[in-house]
């Protein structure tokens, strides 16, 4: 007797079973978690209701393995490391004509999964070539009815957080004030403005993070003309926020726009940068006296991002949930600097708001919850012997082992490279099966969109 038959639809389902299966068959093994109850999550249904999109900016394996390391020791898991579904994505950017330029920016990086297109170094949500508009994540998410949040440790004029709600030529074109790079992006040429106005125009629900002296910059041109891009904001209906206090205090009825520091919030962790012929053994010092004692940190940040964008779906009755993008932006800043204390307090910091974001989704399984890095980075943990011949600086872990990490991409006194290996990225969740294998920046925007049911 034949067995019923099989149609398309049944065999993408086993499919997928079988790929989460053979993820489980992977993770599963000694010293691993609850990944097998989780990968079966992910293949019942294809739609969610939230997305979480975690943005780890220039953690390389590298960066994740050094903070491993430091924190909770070569045999321990970051909270980034417990996720059932992990695989790999290309990172490159393209050049004018569309062939590829192998090490990319944050620009062009986040523009491949922000609208599923490749571009330029240095663009912002446009084309490589015609210097046009993409339609972004987040302005589809808007269009179907899903509330919309970025949280970032950077400006939030900078390239990671800009990527979803602001169309540029030039990634500094942050404020009024910075459009030399921009010219037929200003209000005057009939264009949309700079990145921080933009911003607030597109009414994102929840904007937190630093860049206040982009804001504090008055518009030049148009309806706002003479105004600060504070002031332009408040007019929009947004409530504005200055610090941790205020950050609790307010409520969802209302966009809420939090800036927490003039430029890029100070980092969490200090310590001595690394040096031409390395440093003395050193603990990294887990505080920050440049850092104001009123600061959000990434988490708070991110569990008061989640809240809001709640109680703004609440108070419309929407059946839809929310996309927020959390940036932990400062581990690629620190590792430009050499700075191996910085970069690992920086990567602990954002694992802690996955973390939250991680818990959230245990609670609400129809929420996908994605963890990457928009492109790979310097630092290498190198053996103690080895004499590097740029900056290198010797740890001593939390294990109490010592640990050599070299800064090598570029010459002593000058800024560190970013690196064009591909990157990790990690899922729980409804379609989180999609990032198994070796996939493109720019299929995570597919993945999104999908997920939402998005046109």
């Amino acid at each position: 007797m034949r067995g019923p038959r099989l149609t398309r639809n049944h065999l993408m389902a086993a499919s997928a079973v079988l790929v989460a299966t053979a993820a489980v068959a992977v993770t599963t093994t000694a010293g691993a978690y609850d990944t097998a109850e989780h990968a079966k999550g992910t293949v019942k249904g294809g739609k969610a209701k939230n997305v979480i999109l975690l943005i780890g900016d220039g953690m390389g394996d590298s960066e994740i393995t050094l903070a491993r390391d430091y924190t909770v020791g070569a045999h321990g898991r970051l909270n980034m490391d417990k996720f059932p579904l992990t695989g790999a994505y290309t990172t490159y950017a393209v050049h004018a004509d569309g062939t590829p330029d192998y090490v990319t920016d944050s620009a062009a990086s986040g523009t491949g999964w922000a609208t599923g297109q490749k571009t330029v170094n240095g663009r912002i949500s446009k084309t490589p070539g015609t210097d046009k508009a993409v339609r972004t994540i987040l302005e589809l998410a808007q269009k179907g009815g899903y509330a919309t949040g970025s949280v970032t440790t950077a400006e939030l004029t900078d390239a990671t957080p800009a990527v979803l709600a602001s169309h540029a030529t030039d990634r500094s074109c942050q404020g009024p004030a910075d459009m030399a790079k921009c010219p037929t992006d200003t209000i005057a040429k009939g264009g949309p403005g700079s990145i921080a106005e933009q911003s607030v125009n597109h009414k994102v629900d929840v904007l937190l993070g630093g860049g206040k002296q982009r804001f504090d910059q008055k518009v030049t041109d148009g309806t706002y003309k003479g105004l600060t891009v504070t002031e332009q904001a408040r007019k929009l209906g947004y409530q504005v926020v200055e610090d941790n206090a205020s950050l609790k205090a307010v409520k969802g009825d209302k966009p809420v726009l939090g800036l927490f520091a003039p430029g890029n919030v100070p980092t969490e962790w200090t310590g001595k940068p690394a040096a031409v012929g390395g440093t003395d053994p050193q603990r990294c010092v887990t505080s920050n006296p440049n850092r104001p004692a009123g600061t959000p940190n990434l988490a708070d940040q991110t569990t008061k991002a989640i809240q809001l964008l709640e109680a703004k779906q609440k108070q419309k009755h929407s059946k839809n949930g929310f996309f927020l993008q959390v940036e932990g932006a400062s581990i690629d800043k620190q590792d430009h600097a050499a700075d191996p204390c910085g970069q690992i307090g920086e990567t602990a910091a954002f694992d802690r708001a996955v973390e939250v974001a991680r818990a959230y989704a245990a609670k609400h399984p129809d929420t996908l919850v994605v963890t990457t890095a928009d492109h790979g980075h310097t630092s290498q943990i190198v053996p103690l012997e080895a004499q590097p011949p740029g900056l290198s600086s010797t740890l001593v872990t939390d294990e109490g082992q010592q640990l050599k990490v070299n800064y090598s991409t570029n010459a002593p006194g000058q800024s560190q490279e970013h690196t064009g290996t591909e990157v990790r990225i990690a899922a729980q969740g409804p379609l989180a099966y999609r990032v198994l294998g070796v996939t493109d920046q720019t299929d995570l925007f597919t993945t999104i969109r999908e997920a939402l049911r998005l046109r």
